[in-house]
């Protein structure tokens, strides 16, 4: 009796040690930028589908969610790494903290999606929804003010939109980051920056995360955003007032999900990752609240695809684009890095610099005059160039600083002073442009 008395305890204490370790191996860990919408169905549909095995979830931008699995040892990282930007996949291959999945593959889904490969041909990442980039707008908010939809990137630079367009930042944001990235590649290193420069000069706001573009959008806050598409098609389809147009300058690239290397737990991790391309899970993406574009093409879907939803492989053979990871994983660090310290950081100089060209413009139209036109060229020089050069930004050392260990105080340092020259000089460069710009409009009084 004494001996069983004696045993019983840690018989329980076993138990309840062995229970909570099969309950921790029953658990998914999830990091992912995704909105809740999509990943609560996904957990909801999945737990449904393996009821031994339960979806945790950790929301995270995809900057923040590189960092956090890069600076967790193996045995203690999360299992799966789910968002939509490629490139940030290449960033975790290359660092070798991902795990085959090739034998996951959904032989029902294309392998391209235009030219561009749906899965990682290395057999590192699954596509597992596919995505486009481009412009919402509000309905109401534009027909209040009076303004025409935009059609093209290039539309949001007119003066008319000055103060009603919201983006995001791209080292706040994947799908921001992919988005200017598309239009860089598009246009080409300079024009695209110049581009971009002037889009964000009529900007209203850059916002903290990519989620308030289309909040704003949808509820009027803001007339029009530089969005992924199913931000856009997710509020059309819950019958908010709004629309949604591609671009002929995008593309059209797989939102992925992968493996983590060093997972706690890889075989309920990898059911998931099966579960979210299989055809249940595809089926999925059509809901309102998430209305993603699946990988697999509209006929397999009998007849389900709802009425004018987009076809992804009609839409990349149309678009311009032919994203390039590689380019974009290269320079992700530095693009993300002078987006910041000469736009989300300077943003109230280069509304001013901007605001003070498009009037002078204005009255220029009214008033030729060439002295006049040399201010203003002279203030669009130097508010709409990047701080970068295109040699400069296909340079592989300088390149290489960036995507270096910061923890290094040398490279720290390197870096701390190029960002803080950059901030410098974009600030210096606002202020000039903006004088020389009420220069010439004094000049047409």
């Amino acid at each position: 009796m004494p001996s069983t008395a004696l045993t019983r305890p840690l018989s329980i204490a076993v138990a309840l040690l062995l229970g909570a370790t099969s309950a921790l191996a029953g658990t998914v860990t999830v990091v992912t930028s995704f909105p809740k919408e999509l990943t609560q169905a996904y957990k909801v549909a999945f737990e449904k589908a393996n009821p031994g095995i339960k979806l945790e979830v950790l929301n995270k931008n995809t900057v923040q969610g590189l960092a956090y699995v890069r600076e967790l040892p193996a045995g203690q990282r999360p299992d799966v790494f789910w968002a939509s930007a490629p490139d940030a996949f290449e960033v975790l291959a290359g660092q070798k903290l991902l795990d085959p999945t090739a034998d996951l593959i959904n032989k029902s889904a294309p392998t391209k999606v235009g030219n561009y490969p749906i899965n990682d041909p290395n057999g590192l990442y699954l596509g597992q929804a596919l995505a486009g980039y481009g412009l919402m707008w509000n309905t109401r908010y534009m027909a209040a003010h009076k303004l025409p939809a935009p059609a093209q990137w290039a539309d949001l630079v007119k003066p008319l939109y000055f103060g009603h367009v919201a983006m995001s930042s791209p080292s706040r944001s994947g799908t921001t980051h992919l988005t200017v990235e598309t239009v860089l590649q598009g246009e080409g290193w300079e024009k695209g920056w110049a581009q971009m420069l002037q889009i964000a000069g009529n900007c209203a706001a850059i916002t903290e995360r990519s989620f308030g573009v289309p909040d704003g959008v949808n509820n009027g806050q803001f007339g029009i955003g530089l969005v992924i598409d199913f931000f856009g098609l997710a509020g059309k389809y819950s019958g908010f007032p709004v629309e949604f147009a591609y671009p002929s300058v995008t593309a059209v690239v797989p939102a992925n999900i992968a493996l983590v290397s060093g997972a706690k737990n890889a075989a309920e991790a990898r059911k998931f990752i099966a579960y979210t391309v299989s055809q249940e899970g595809q089926q999925l993406l059509f809901d309102p609240k998430i209305s993603r574009l699946p990988i697999l093409p509209p006929e397999a879907f009998a007849g389900k695809v709802p009425a004018g939803y987009p076809n992804p492989f009609e839409i990349a053979k149309r678009a311009k684009v032919r994203f390039d990871s590689d380019l974009s994983e290269s320079r992700y660090n530095v693009v993300s890095s002078m987006f910041d310290q000469t736009i989300t950081f300077r943003l109230k100089e280069l509304q001013a610099a901007t605001r003070a060209i498009h009037d002078s413009e204005a009255a220029l139209s009214r008033k030729p005059n060439a002295q006049a036109s040399a201010l203003v060229k002279q203030a669009r020089d130097l508010a709409f160039s990047p701080v970068v050069g295109p040699n400069m930004a296909a340079d592989k050392n300088f390149l290489a600083l960036f995507t270096a260990n910061k923890k290094d105080a040398a490279v720290n340092k390197q870096v701390t002073g190029l960002e803080d020259r950059w901030s410098s000089q974009s600030r210096d460069n606002y202020s000039r442009a903006k004088a020389l710009a009420e220069q010439a409009a004094g000049l047409l009084k």
